[in-house]
């Protein structure tokens, strides 16, 4: 049987994230606060928020009030973009998106481009779940007021 599958990385930020939605409001949480509100090592952590941190999806603060909180509600954060900064574009084969030279069969492939349809069905259908909707939070959470200048 073949499996879609996400890898653990994924599945850790998503935790990570529904986790810093749960401090309070405006509160941030330090990498040690959430490795050990989730159960993951500390270096796991830290790498997942890197990760999201680049991605946009947190941001850091650094200090002795510093840590890390959400740069918006997760009821507006698509698990694309979870997907899309932790394991790379969506997709279930290699030759997509105008992609060349990833695969040996690929001048003489008969479907050539025509997994494009059922990638694209795949992201639309992955962009229409939010990260809230993996929580199980209401969809209608406050957008997070940015930290203030220091």
């Amino acid at each position: 049987m073949a499996v879609l599958r996400l890898s653990k990385f994924t599945d850790y930020a998503v935790v990570v994230l529904i986790r810093l939605e749960e401090a309070e409001e405006g509160g941030v949480l330090t990498a040690p606060g959430l490795a050990a509100a989730t159960g993951l090592g500390e270096p796991t952590v830290s790498k997942v928020l890197k990760i999201l941190s680049h991605a946009g999806l947190v941001e850091g603060r650094r200090g002795a009030a510093g840590g890390y909180r959400l740069t918006r509600a997760l009821a507006e954060m698509p698990l694309t973009e979870v997907i899309a900064a932790i394991d790379g574009p969506i997709a279930l084969t290699a030759c997509v998106d105008n992609s060349f030279g990833v695969c040996d069969a690929e001048a003489t492939c008969p479907v050539r481009g025509r997994w494009d349809p059922v990638n694209d069905a795949i992201r639309r259908a992955l962009s229409g779940i939010s990260i809230a909707d993996l929580a199980g939070t209401p969809a209608a959470m406050p957008h997070p007021a940015p930290f203030a200048a220091e």
